[in-house]
């Protein structure tokens, strides 16, 4: 059995759509038997919408870095959580404050508090229409069943910086992912490589080859794991840590389809 598992931002979807030969490859890939599907730091409300609105058929998906994954059923497999006391320690410390948003990622459901003008979050939920409950940053102890604390800044290097001290307070309970503007926080021992291995384990897909594809810093753990690939539009970077590069997602799917 193949699996292939792709990034979403800046992999399959680029520049605003999801190309026509990707979409195409994609249904050539499920068609010889092989499975599909997205692992990304969205939340499944931001991201699944999307891909029925683009027509992308799917057999699973794995959000929040690995915190969550669904079947082809939408029915939950495996869920992740931050400890609640961890969720506080992040808030509190000055270089997460900078966030223009505090986004908490529950099973069905995201709450936010903390935002001001340039939050992704609420804009998606309004263009995409999936729930968000506002909370104040003095209920945010008392938050159970988090997957994924998400935090938005204007620039990559704060965004960088405030991992930086995040994972060095806080490492042996959370990891900090930064994702160009995007931070995005799991429970320590969640990634897209676990993700994955995760993911063949409940699905029982277990010794099937994986085709990870990716563009960004939060994708390296799949990537170096499973040998994995990258994209042409991707920062050279990211590209020299891949085994190979297509020109999309499509490409690679065709290749070894």
């Amino acid at each position: 059995m193949k699996v292939a598992a792709s990034d979403y931002d800046g992999t399959l979807l680029r520049g605003g759509v999801i190309d026509t030969e990707t979409k195409e490859g994609i249904a050539r890939w499920r068609a010889a038997g092989h499975k599909f599907g997205v692992v990304s730091g969205r939340d499944y409300g931001m991201l699944v919408p999307q891909l029925k609105q683009y027509g992308v058929a799917f057999d699973y998906i794995v959000c929040n870095n690995g915190g969550i994954i669904r079947g082809r059923d939408e029915a939950v497999r495996f869920q992740a959580e931050i400890d609640p006391h961890a969720l506080t320690a992040i808030a509190a410390q000055p270089t997460a404050q900078k966030s223009f948003h505090f986004a908490f990622s529950a099973a069905d459901v995201t709450y936010l508090c903390h935002h001001s003008e340039g939050s992704w979050i609420e804009r998606e939920a309004k263009e995409w229409d999936f729930p968000i409950v506002y909370i104040e940053e003095s209920e945010i102890e008392r938050l159970t069943g988090i997957q994924q604390f998400s935090l938005g800044f204007h620039e990559p290097a704060l965004s960088n910086e405030c991992a930086a001290v995040l994972n060095a307070k806080l490492g042996d309970k959370i990891h900090a992912f930064p994702n160009a503007c995007s931070l995005d926080i799991t429970p320590a021992g969640i990634s897209k490589e676990q993700g994955i291995r995760t993911l063949l384990s409940v699905m029982g897909w277990d010794g099937a080859e994986v085709y990870a594809i990716g563009d960004e810093t939060n994708d390296l753990p799949m990537l170096k794991a499973f040998d994995g690939y990258s994209l042409t539009t991707a920062r050279k970077e990211i590209q020299t840590q891949a085994k190979q590069v297509f020109p999309s997602v499509g490409a690679m799917l065709d290749y070894f389809r």
